[in-house]
């Protein structure tokens, strides 16, 4: 199994950034695509990037792309988002996730994804 723990969230106005962190422990980090997601209350988690174990690839959601920056540390088991210019729309709970089979069954669905953090909490004022 792999513990993940994000921070980094938090208040920001429309048009500025934040760096979200994703630490991993348990068993090895490498082993494991990685995903960030979101959700906002009565809707479902949706895909916002994802990145290959080996770091080689990346996946982002269209609306995201060109703004938002998925990349991973593996020596020291960390996955970031890098995101800039946020909208307002995009306040919601981000997570991040691990998983083994991501790169057979795909990077989009959150049900590809086995291991969860708690979520942190991105607020975008208008």
């Amino acid at each position: 199994q792999v513990r993940l723990v994000e921070s980094g969230g938090g208040l920001v106005q429309a048009g500025g950034s934040l760096r979200l962190s994703c630490a991993a422990s348990g068993r090895t980090f490498s082993r494991y695509d990685m995903g960030w997601f979101r959700q906002t209350p009565g809707k479902e988690r949706e895909f916002v990037a994802a990145i290959k174990r080996t770091g080689s690839s990346t996946f982002y959601k269209d609306s995201v792309k060109g703004r938002f920056t998925i990349s991973r540390d593996n020596a020291n088991s960390m996955v970031y988002l890098q995101m800039n210019n946020l909208k307002p729309e995009e306040t919601a709970v981000y997570y991040c996730a691990a998983s083994e089979l991501a790169a057979v069954i795909g990077y989009l669905r959150p049900t590809n994804y086995a291991y969860w953090g708690q979520g942190t909490q991105v607020t975008v004022s208008s």
